[in-house]
Order: structure tokens, then C-alpha cells, then sequence
């Protein structure tokens, strides 16, 4: 058995740094064991948007970024034997499988085998009035009439037995995030107790964000400073037979591994440190230890695990109407009399000609993120700004209504205040998301393999 598996953070969401993974596969050639490289690209409102792309195309509907993520790594991964783990199939994971073998043959590589993890998606399944009697929060779903997406979060299992049964590259769609993670370190020791779950599940948690670990969204100047940020480490995880961890980068990169960064990582979107639900163990934090060991390199021990729940997550998203959104601006002296006065204006007719919609009013440059849908001048006085971006916006299933404040917005240009320009306008689709906890009787995953003479 193998003593240390390691795996490197290819990518924290699916907007992330395309040439990330590069330096990472490079510094896992040079590792002595078992190499992974993993993917985290899928958020609630990506998969649900995947879902939707589906059904316009057949085809389509995973990660639209996945060839310029995989695609310059893929050489690398086959010839040094790191095998790829990424949940970029997204609503379609059989349609990424098959592109990855078709890049695999522009590449004119042999081809490689490839795993497609599905059952994770529950359109079919359950009834829109079923997943409503199973919501955590609220009643988004009690007036719901269509479901745009609604899928399980898998465990580690199916990754686990997709690597035992030889793949290359393991496809999946909704699975926790830690789970890319904790299905290589199960395949690779054989883990089954809680508590090297546990810490397996720590260690997927600790890369599922890409660079946040190793600097990324941390930096706060002059206060945590982070050298080298244009060329950020993304992060590799030594993990042991016995549960350690140690974080560390690729020798060279920018960023930083230290106390502060790993241990920012590891209590984040944490609820409770004594219970962090996963599908395969409840991880218990409160006793975990954060130990520089060397330059960018920390170790993680201490993980404890409970057993796993009896319910499994499960996000239902739904159509949310349309936002709309309009900017206007203001410069120059006297620019923030002239704004609210612009503000005002809006506000007044819009409560005229559509009552019931609700508006936010944001004066960018003067008051934004304190303010509230009260109206962004509220509690600031005449306070001097010389530069102020109006923005107005709105979220209704009432088009005409949403349509009708940007053309308000628009009409300032002569029936508002002096000197206002550069007005943008868009309309987007918004999407709901609600919470399940579904029994596991409805977890059903299937792998499949594809490629490599299967």
C-alpha cells in the first residue's frame, strides 16, 4: 500500500484560472506515489444554467471550459500517470467523457479510459410537489410550476470504484465538492472508518477552492499581504495513510502556504466545526491542528468523523424570473445633488407606473454596499463625491414591468438631471435554488466506462 497520495487543485470553480493546472501537473510528475489532479467547477447556478444548455442541445450541457481546462494537462496526465477527477460533466457527464476522448485523439494520444459517475440527477424521480415536501427552508418550491434542475450531491463511492476499475479520467456531475478528493485517498488506501473519512473529507475541503488556500481571496493589504498573485500556486495535498495532511504549492509559484491562509480555508462556508455534513461522514473539526512545517508547506491532522447522515443533500433550482439592471452616470461638482435627484425621479415614477415592483438603488462611488433597498442616500447627507454610478435594479417574473425601468433609466438622458451619460442596460434570467435533504434510497449512482477498449 501506498504510503502518501497526492493531490493537486486544478481549478476552485469554473471560472478559474485556465492555465493553473500546468504548474500543478508538473510538480506532481516529480511526486513519489500515487497523482491526482483535480477539478471543481460546478456551483448551484452553473448547473442549473448546464441543465438548461442541455436541453437547447443534446450534447452539450457540461462545463463549457472544459477543454481549455483540460485540454493543455491532458498529454502530461497520461504520460506521468496522474489521473484526472473533475466534476465538469456538470448536467451531462457522458457528453464531457466523450470530449475528452475526442480531444484525447486530436492530441493523437492513446486513448485513454475514461468513467462517467451518474445518478445524481433527480428530474424523474421525484415530483416538484415531492421535493417541496422535502425542503430544508422556506417555500421556494410550494409555488413553483417547473423544475429547471434538481441533483443530489454524490459521495466519494462512485469516484472510488471508477479509479479501481482503471480509469484515467473520472467524469462526474453533482457530487460534494470534497468527495473529488476523498474518492482518490478511499481507492488509494482503502479507507472506511470515520475518521480517515474524516480526514479525507478535510483534505477534498482544503482544495475544492483552488487557490484560496494558498492566498487567493485572502489578500488584504498592508494587513495579509500575498507576493505574486498574477502567478498564484494553485494547491497540492500530501495525504497519508494515517489521515495527515500537508498543503503545500508548486516550488516557484506565487501565493503563500502558511497558519493563516490554510486555517482561513479550513473554516470556510463552515456552519458548525463539530458537524460538517458530508455524503460520506459528518467531519469534526474542533480538534483539527494548523502546523507550519516548512516554507509553503502546513500540515493538517486532527480530523474526527461521525457517522454519515441518513439524508443526502439534494439543490432544486427553479426559474427566478428576470433581473434587470440599468447604470447611469454623475460627475463632476455637485455630482451627488444631481444623482439623487436622478434617483428620486425613478423611484417617484416607477412607483407610479408599476407599484408593486421592488427597486434597489445603488450610487456607486458614494454608498453601495451599505446600502439598502431603502434608497442609497438615505443616511449619507451631501457628503462630496465628484464621480457617482447610478445603478438600478430589479428582479420580477413581470417582463413588461422589468423592461419598463430601464427605459426610465434611459429616458434621464433628457428628462433628468444635468450631465448624465454612459447608461447600460441588461436584461438576465435568474434562477431560485432551494435546499432538500432526500433519503439515500434515491441515491443511485451508475459508473460506466468509455474509451481505452472498454
Amino acid at each position: 500500500m501506498a504510503k502518501t497520495a497526492f493531490i493537486g487543485a486544478g481549478a476552485g470553480f469554473a471560472g478559474d484560472r485556465t492555465d493553473a493546472a500546468a504548474p500543478v501537473v508538473e510538480a506532481l510528475a516529480q511526486c513519489d506515489g500515487p497523482r491526482f489532479l483535480m477539478f471543481e467547477t460546478l456551483a448551484e447556478r452553473t448547473l442549473a444554467l448546464a441543465q438548461l444548455e442541455r436541453r437547447r442541445n443534446p450534447q452539450h450541457g457540461y462545463s463549457p471550459a472544459l477543454e481549455r481546462f483540460v485540454g493543455p494537462v491532458l498529454a502530461d496526465c497520461l504520460r506521468h500517470g496522474i489521473r484526472i477527477v473533475g466534476n465538469f460533466g456538470a448536467a451531462n457527464p457522458r457528453a464531457a467523457a466523450k470530449r475528452i476522448l475526442a480531444l484525447a485523439r486530436g492530441q493523437g494520444l492513446a486513448e485513454p479510459r475514461v468513467a462517467v459517475v451518474e445518478g445524481d440527477d433527480l428530474t424523474g424521480v421525484l415530483s416538484l410537489r415531492e421535493l417541496a415536501a422535502r425542503e430544508t427552508d422556506g417555500k421556494i418550491l410550494a409555488g413553483a410550476t417547473d423544475i429547471v434542475a434538481a441533483n443530489l450531491y454524490l459521495g466519494a463511492g462512485p469516484i472510488a470504484e471508477a479509479l479501481g476499475r482503471g480509469a484515467d479520467v473520472v467524469v462526474t456531475g453533482r457530487v460534494a465538492d470534497s468527495a473529488l478528493a476523498l474518492g482518490p485517498l478511499i481507492h488509494t488506501f482503502g479507507w472506511s472508518d470515520d475518521d480517515r473519512l474524516a480526514a479525507g473529507t478535510l483534505a477534498g475541503h482544503l482544495l475544492e477552492c483552488g487557490a484560496q488556500v494558498t492566498g487567493g481571496y485572502f489578500a488584504d493589504p498592508p494587513y495579509k499581504s500575498v507576493p505574486g498573485m498574477a502567478d498564484i500556486g494553485y494547491p497540492i495535498a500530501e495525504v497519508a495513510a494515517s489521515g495527515a495532511i500537508v498543503i503545500t504549492k508548486p516550488a516557484g509559484s506565487g501565493g503563500r502556504v502558511d497558519r493563516l491562509t490554510v486555517t482561513e480555508q479550513v473554516l470556510y462556508e463552515i456552519h458548525d466545526p463539530a458537524n460538517y455534513l458530508a455524503p460520506d461522514v459528518v467531519l469534526d473539526l474542533t480538534d483539527v491542528t494548523v502546523e507550519e512545517i516548512g516554507q509553503d508547506r502546513v500540515r493538517v491532522s486532527g480530523a474526527r468523523g461521525k457517522p454519515a447522515p441518513d439524508t443526502l443533500k439534494a439543490t432544486v433550482c427553479i426559474d427566478g424570473g428576470l433581473l434587470g439592471e440599468a447604470e447611469i452616470s454623475y460627475a463632476g461638482p455637485n455630482a451627488v445633488a444631481r444623482a439623487k435627484i436622478a434617483a428620486e425621479t425613478i423611484i417617484e415614477r416607477m412607483h407610479r407606473r408599476a407599484p408593486g415592483l421592488k427597486i434597489r438603488t445603488d450610487a456607486i462611488g458614494f454608498v453601495s454596499v451599505l446600502g439598502d433597498d431603502a434608497g442609497a442616500f438615505a443616511s449619507r447627507g451631501n457628503a462630496a463625491a465628484e464621480d457617482i454610478r447610478l445603478r438600478f435594479a430589479a428582479q420580477s417574473a413581470d417582463i413588461a414591468a422589468v423592461q419598463m425601468l430601464l427605459d426610465e433609466v434611459e429616458a434621464l438622458y433628457c428628462a433628468g438631471p444635468a450631465g448624465g451619460a454612459g447608461v447600460r442596460r441588461r436584461v438576465t434570467p435568474r434562477l431560485a435554488s432551494a435546499s432538500c435533504l432526500i433519503e439515500r434510497s434515491f441515491a443511485r449512482p451508475v459508473v460506466t466506462m468509455l474509451g481505452g477498449g472498454a
